[in-house]
């Protein structure tokens, strides 16, 4: 069928629109408007996967879910890949061939010696550490002594790249390239458990560390003999590695003028030969070098011929004259008129080399300076470029050794990068950037686009971010943002975790600079869910913490109910109180709350006080405070985290009885009216303990109107109301009983009594029982007064301890005051 003009029977409609599926007319698409229509919303791309003993579903919208893996889910063993597999997978992750005329491919000359070494040391098991300067040829060294170690080890060849790679990123390569686990990054434990019986020849190119962590590489993998290629300024492996040191010197000037010719394809001349001596002292040799200068010597062969023998080809019929200057002054002339390049240019030979390439490959050149030396796969350079023939310039620039292979890509070759900034290729590299990180966003957030193509571009991408971070134009940050949502969930799908890492943390710093707070939440989720999977329970309770709050302020509930969800994961995990305690939350009822956070988040939990308040209620907040020895799982560790629950309930329980004597004392006051109005019973209670907690007894106020009142069991003491007034004692007939003993009470109001009087001092006199009392515990309520009350007499008064709550005082039916006796 026609992709472009569908006939009738495809999607259940003809040619005028009519849906005999639906049985209806569909509405035709106006053609000037073709955006107002309905969109096909895109597809997000959702990959689950096995961490550890997580279930890992990476979700590029709210944020990644992570759980413990279901018994149904767990993943099958690791098993070791056949040779095919692996010869499949080395074709795989080599770098692409570039498109247009083949590369010259140069022999490996005077490293015989070498090679020969480095195979024997191999296949006795021994780790080699190959120490070269950058252009000397380690990389075209690695290969032939990989291609001679085929058939030494069971687990065959495994070639890996050192650039911008950690320890943990080279042994789970490593475990990659000789298992076939699909979907499945295995925790330490494992891995560790896989590499003790891998046996291989491990080649590892550009290796970027040394010192304790070659040592943790080494002591992971004791079966597998490693052959490492560095550079001088790396630092040196510890004592104990065991490493065998090869050190790769420059080729004498035999050999680099042998070079020379195979790059030209013919004999130099003695003016060439005399020019390559100078180089090769300049350079002590250094292959790079001549394989550049070969260029330059064969730009200058094809400066001498006639423009118009390579119509044909295309090669030179569309270069602007304006750009490429030498070729209309020298078109036509003989080679020998064109001066051989100075002995500067041919040291730095990258500005002189760009100049007489094409307009694509220059381009080229300038996205790889704005990129800090990483050049886009070629399938891009034609988006990037604006020239739909540009991915041919990665030939020009490999043939012209501006370019080197790392990995699975191509970078500029060691040096080119800084000549290339001093020629002005640096100019304009923040758009550039911006123009790749836009590129980027839409290609990598594709659902067509797997993970594995995009961890192909993670050092490009991760370039752009870094490019962008900080930026000073508009918009800029914005970019970075967008970019890192698009390329993080497929370098945690592609299994390339340091690259999520870094993107994570390079757009959580991006949305902070352009307060997208909704993205920088997500990226926080994303930290907190990538430390959860790796074993760091700190840095992912504090991530977590941040994104729920963050979102919560956005009111994002959705994706505040996944970092909850995370977040109670690692509670778990790190035994915090709420998952050691009782379960609080699982006890409430399942629509007491909207959505109920797990255990180990801070929420309000409602807990009933005491019946004497029904209408009140206590909010206790339960935090992730620090473990006790309850908490640990002791006896009451179903009791260790609501602490502040049994505080509050035993003051609660201790008002409510306090309450309740108050209540009884004055009923049973009430209850008897037949007492003598004239006669009070009081004991005060001065027991030892209680002394010092006893308040000082007043006079009261003159002009004060004292109101009748029961006397306690212990003592009468005055008590103020709701409004503030106190109630002073008072007997029948207005004077004191002889036996009786007073509390004096505080003043009733502001003017009732002057604030330069004295307080009256504080006495304390045995207990005094009047005869009439029939027992210490029994209570009579006075009469009303019907005389003016006189003032009483302190003589006799002696201290008793008071109840100073207000609210603890009940009136009876004759509107006396009983106070609670304190035992």
């Amino acid at each position: 069928m026609d992709p472009i003009h569908r006939g009738p029977e495809e999607f259940g409609h003809d040619g005028n629109g009519f849906s005999e599926e639906a049985g209806r007319r569909r509405p035709s698409r106006d053609p000037l408007t073709p955006d107002f229509g309905q969109q096909t919303p895109q597809q997000a791309r959702i990959v689950p996967l096995i961490s550890g003993d997580f279930l890992l579903t990476v979700n590029p919208v709210d944020g990644s879910e992570v759980e413990p893996c279901p018994p149904g889910e767990q993943p099958a063993a690791p098993v070791r890949r056949t040779p095919a597999e692996r010869a499949e997978r080395e074709r795989a992750t080599a770098p692409p061939v570039p498109p247009g005329p083949p590369v010259l491919q140069l022999p490996l000359l005077q490293r015989a010696d070498e090679r020969e070494r480095l195979v024997r040391l191999l296949a006795r098991g021994r780790s080699v550490r190959l120490t070269g300067p950058a252009g000397s040829g380690r990389t075209a060294l690695l290969d032939a002594v990989a291609a001679d170690c085929a058939e030494l080890a069971p687990d065959g060849v495994v070639r890996l790249s050192g650039h911008k790679r950690t320890v943990a990123d080279l042994l789970h390569g490593l475990f990659e390239a000789v298992h076939d686990a699909p979907l499945h990054r295995p925790d330490r434990e494992l891995l560790l458990a896989k590499l003790r019986t891998t046996g291989a020849v491990v080649v590892l190119d550009d290796l970027e560390f040394g010192g304790a962590a070659l040592d943790e590489l080494l002591d992971a993998t004791p079966e597998c003999a490693f052959l490492l290629a560095t550079t001088p300024d790396i630092a040196a492996p510890g004592p104990d590695s065991h490493l065998e040191e090869v050190f790769l010197a420059g080729l004498d000037r035999g050999a680099s003028i042998d070079l020379m010719e195979r790059v030209v394809e013919r004999k130099l001349t003695e003016e060439e030969a005399n020019w390559a001596g100078d180089l090769w002292f300049e350079s002590e040799g250094l292959p790079l070098r001549f394989v550049q200068a070969g260029a330059l010597l064969r730009q200058r062969d094809l400066l001498g011929t006639d423009p118009t023998a390579y119509d044909e080809y295309g090669y030179l019929e569309n270069r602007p004259a304006e750009e490429a200057p030498e070729a209309e002054e020298t078109a036509g002339t003989d080679a020998a008129e064109v001066p051989l390049p100075s002995l500067g240019e041919g040291a730095a030979p990258a500005a002189l080399l760009g100049s007489r390439l094409s307009p694509a490959a220059r381009e080229t050149l300038r996205f790889a300076v704005a990129l800090g030396g990483e050049v886009p796969h070629q399938a891009h350079l034609p988006a990037l470029v604006g020239d739909t023939h540009a991915d041919a310039a990665l030939s020009e620039l490999a043939g012209c050794g501006l370019l080197s292979p790392a990995g699975s890509r191509y970078r500029l070759a060691a040096g080119v990068l800084a000549q290339l900034e001093a020629a002005g290729y640096g100019d304009g590299a923040t758009d550039r950037a911006r123009t790749v990180a836009q590129h980027y966003a839409w290609w990598a957030g594709h659902p067509s686009v797997t993970p594995a193509r995009v961890v192909a571009e993670a050092d490009a991408i991760l370039a752009a971010m870094a490019q962008l971070v900080p930026g000073d134009g508009a918009g800029q940050t914005s970019v970075a943002v967008l970019l890192a949502r698009s390329a993080s969930p497929a370098f945690a799908a592609g299994l390339h975790w340091s690259a999520w890492e870094r993107s994570l943390r390079i757009g959580q710093e991006a949305g902070r600079i352009a307060g997208e707070v909704a993205e920088e939440a997500y990226f926080h989720h994303e930290l907190g869910v990538l430390a959860l999977c790796t074993g760091n329970l700190d840095r992912a309770r504090a991530e977590l913490e941040t994104s729920i709050s963050m979102r919560g302020a956005l009111a994002d509930k959705s994706g505040a109910v996944a970092g909850r969800r995370a977040l109670a994961l690692v509670e778990d995990r790190s035994g915090g109180p709420a998952a050691v305690g009782a379960p609080v939350m699982d006890e409430l009822p399942v629509d007491r709350f909207e959505a109920s956070p797990p255990r180990g988040l801070p929420t309000v939990i409602p807990v009933s006080m005491p019946r004497a308040y029904p209408e009140e209620t206590a909010v206790v907040s339960r935090q992730g405070a620090p473990k006790t020895a309850a908490e640990e799982g002791g006896r009451f560790a179903m009791l260790g985290g609501a602490r502040r629950n049994l505080v509050a309930a035993g003051a609660g329980v201790l008002l409510a009885g306090v309450l309740g004597t108050v209540v009884t004392l004055g009923l049973t006051s009430n209850s008897d009216p037949q007492g003598d109005p004239g006669a009070s019973t009081e004991q005060s209670v001065t027991e030892s303990g209680d002394q010092e907690e006893e308040l000082p007894a007043e006079e009261p106020a003159d002009g004060a109107t004292p109101s009748a009142r029961t006397s306690g069991s212990a003592s009468s003491s005055a008590t103020p109301g709701p409004s503030g007034s106190g109630s002073a004692p008072a007997g029948g007939g207005g004077a004191s009983s002889p036996g009786a003993t007073v509390s004096e009470s505080a003043p009733s109001s502001p003017g009732g009594s002057s604030p330069s009087e004295p307080l009256p001092t504080r006495t304390t006199t045995k207990p005094t029982v009047t005869p009439t009392s029939p027992s210490p515990t029994e209570t009579e309520t006075s009469a009303p007064p019907t005389d003016p009350p006189t003032e009483p007499t302190p003589t006799d008064t002696e201290t008793t301890p008071t109840v100073p709550d207000s609210s603890d005082s009940a009136s009876g039916p004759s509107g006396a005051s009983a106070s609670p006796s304190v035992t």
